[in-house]
Order: structure tokens, then C-alpha cells, then sequence
């Protein structure tokens, strides 16, 4: 790694303040606003299943993030390249477990404005935190990031 530059990848936010606060704001805009468009059995059957998916994709990324003794906070360094447990389907487990939970959240509150927030918020967290991650990881692991990278998709 070059000297003078900073041993993390520079995000923007911290993700999971990104998704709580747009999921703050259009939970907010569905109760000043408020527009039906799913039943309430579908809504609860397809929020339930996103938060389970949610919690259970997490739950294995954070293990093996902590087996491969490196950082989950952007913040910090990273120390190696995870490439098993969930992250052999996905370079961003945990951000396609955010997205779910806030999809599940969404649909159990019937709050289709959070829906509509989430692909303005998808952009920010691409550009602003996965596009940033990326680039630190190629600077400091270099080709072993550049083959994972090939071998894995961005999300799913």
C-alpha cells in the first residue's frame, strides 16, 4: 500500500447508518403518506422471509469474516481477501443482507415509499461504499482481489 494513504476504503457512510436513515425517511413518508399496495398476509409473508434471509446471510458473513480474523467495519483495514462461506456467491454478503432486512422492514410497515427510496439508496451505497471498497482492495491485495473479483459477482 502507497504511503499517506489511509489503510480503509474512504466510504462515505457507515452502510448501515445509509440504510437506516432512508429507511427512517420513507417509513415516515408511508405514514404522512400513505399508499396501500400489498395485502397485509402477502406483506407479512414476504417480509418475514426477507428479514430470515437477511439474518441468516449475515450471521455466516460475520463468521467468516471473524474466522478469517479481518475486519467487518469499512473503517478499519482489512487484513485478507474472504473468499468462502457465503462470499464464494457474493463479494457483498452484507450488503445484500442490509438490503433485505430494509426490503422485510418495508413490507411489514406496507411503507412502498421506503421501497421506492431503496434504488436511490442502492446507487449511493454502489458508488459511495462498494465502488470505494473495490478500489482499496485492489490497491492493497492486487491480483489475489482482481481473481476473487472474476470469480465472484458484485451482489448475486
Amino acid at each position: 500500500m502507497e504511503q499517506g494513504m489511509s489503510d480503509n476504503p474512504g466510504v462515505i457512510a457507515f452502510p448501515p447508518a445509509l440504510y437506516a436513515g432512508t429507511l427512517l425517511i420513507g417509513l415516515v413518508l408511508s405514514f404522512v403518506f400513505p399508499i396501500d399496495f400489498l395485502s397485509r398476509s402477502v406483506a407479512l409473508v414476504l417480509g418475514v422471509l426477507a428479514i430470515i434471509c437477511a439474518g441468516l446471510i449475515v450471521t455466516s458473513a460475520f463468521r467468516t469474516m471473524n474466522r478469517a480474523q479481518t475486519e467487518v467495519n469499512p473503517s478499519r483495514p482489512t487484513t485478507a481477501i474472504v473468499s468462502d462461506g457465503v462470499f464464494r456467491l457474493s463479494r457483498n454478503p452484507i450488503y445484500l443482507s442490509l438490503t433485505l432486512l430494509y426490503i422485510g422492514i418495508a413490507l411489514l410497515f406496507s411503507a412502498l415509499w421506503a421501497l421506492l427510496l431503496l434504488l436511490p439508496l442502492l446507487v449511493i451505497v454502489q458508488i459511495g461504499v462498494v465502488q470505494r471498497e473495490e478500489s482499496y482492495l485492489e490497491r492493497k491485495f492486487g491480483d489475489e482481489y482482481l481473481r476473487y473479483k472474476a470469480r465472484v459477482r458484485r451482489w448475486v
